[in-house]
């Protein structure tokens, strides 16, 4: 079942005429895709959610793992305020 799968690009080796560098002058590269762990060919779902927490457990950034569940609990807030869930289900009436 081919429905699933993406098409890979075609490759060709064609050089100009008048170029005089290294590597190829047409390659479309992200400049941080050096230090990525998460950019590649991932075949699956289960792939790339592994390979997101390494890259998620190995990052040295203290600061980050603290603004991700900042915002993470603002939008749950924001969410529960929106579908109106009442927080008193908490709270004794005593």
């Amino acid at each position: 079942m081919g429905f699933f799968k993406t098409r890979k690009n075609k490759k060709f080796s064609y050089t100009p005429r008048h170029y005089k560098g290294e590597g190829n002058p047409y390659e479309i590269k992200h400049k941080f895709d050096d230090f990525r762990t998460t950019v590649g060919s991932n075949k699956g779902l289960k792939t790339k959610f592994i390979s997101a927490w390494d890259d998620y457990r190995n990052n040295a950034d203290k600061n980050a793992d603290k603004r991700v569940l900042i915002i993470v609990s603002i939008l749950v807030l924001i969410f529960l305020f929106i579908i109106g869930f009442d927080l008193s289900i908490f709270f004794s009436k005593s």
